[in-house]
């Protein structure tokens, strides 16, 4: 069993652009400028932009954070986007979900523009993702291919089984793994909640990706021998043993289904640190577009 490390790939990668990035401003071309936009105080949320601020300062890219309060309104949140989507200095930004109730969040993603939509959510670029055409790829399922990639996994031909049918990462995976693409060619089964005989199609699955949201939902029984797993689920558990009285969880049961799998990606650890890392990759790739 080879564990997919997630971490040690996402700092390869960092590596790699923090190079790139000094090369850009030692030939005096523009550093790459990652924004941010968070309403409110979700906790999860405000972690995790934090960790997209440091990971900017770490590969050098310029961040911005713009925290907006709670009761900031559509209308507000509509304007401070339409102020990024014109700053030349900002080459990308991400808008944080979940956002407020009294907020639409399908209407504020429509208005960012799709070239500075570093995390692939517009239709635009979900539309070009489809059509096999280059564009930002959402940063999870980017990061999964990238996975598959540098472990050199073979996915042609493969028969991929993916749980969940979410825009932001069971959609998506079903297609990329089924184009014609170096991380692809697979014959790809989308499965969800009004799937019937879920086993015996998991059974035959050589890769599964697991983004269905429930802990340790797949169990040994409901794979075959030397499969690929690729666990995107991430739950909090109680765990009184441990210092912060939870422990983290994906949609795999590890411990039982790990003594099956030729792959398998830890969690923490495997799909979560690419996430990031992928961000900054389209920055990057948004910056260059514009040079």
């Amino acid at each position: 069993m080879i564990l997919l490390d997630g971490k040690k790939t996402a700092a390869d990668i960092k590596e790699e652009i923090s190079l790139e990035v000094r090369d850009l401003k030692n030939n005096g071309k523009k550093t790459p400028h990652l924004a941010a936009v968070i309403v409110g105080n979700d906790g999860a949320s405000i972690t995790y932009v934090n960790a997209k601020v440091k990971a900017c300062e770490r590969v050098g890219f310029e961040s911005s954070l713009i925290r907006l309060p709670e009761e900031t309104t559509e209308e507000e949140l509509l304007n401070e986007i339409a102020v990024l989507n014109v700053d030349n200095n900002i080459d990308g930004f991400i808008v944080q979900l979940p956002l407020p109730k009294h907020i639409n969040e399908q209407k504020i993603l429509m208005a960012v523009d799709p070239d500075k939509d570093v995390d692939g959510f517009h239709p635009t670029n979900v539309g070009k993702m489809a059509l096999n055409l280059p564009t930002f790829i959402s940063a999870t399922p980017f990061g999964i291919l990238e996975l598959l990639d540098r472990y050199n996994v073979e996915t042609s031909g493969k028969h991929v089984v993916v749980l969940g049918r979410s825009h932001i990462v069971g959609s998506p995976m079903s297609i990329l793994l089924s184009q014609k693409r170096k991380i692809g060619n697979a014959t790809v089964t989308m499965c969800h909640s009004r799937t019937q005989n879920l086993k015996d199609i998991t059974l035959q699955a050589d890769i599964i990706v697991a983004a269905i949201g429930i802990p340790e939902f797949v169990k040994a029984d409901m794979v075959k021998d030397n499969v690929t797993i690729i666990d995107v689920g991430i739950t909090r558990v109680g765990d009184t043993s441990k210092k912060n009285g939870y422990r983290l969880i994906g949609d795999v049961d590890f411990n039982e289904v790990s003594k099956k799998a030729a792959y398998i990606t830890p969690v923490p650890g495997g799909v979560g640190p690419m996430t990031i890392a992928m961000l900054l990759k389209n920055t990057l790739l948004a910056c260059e577009r514009k040079s």
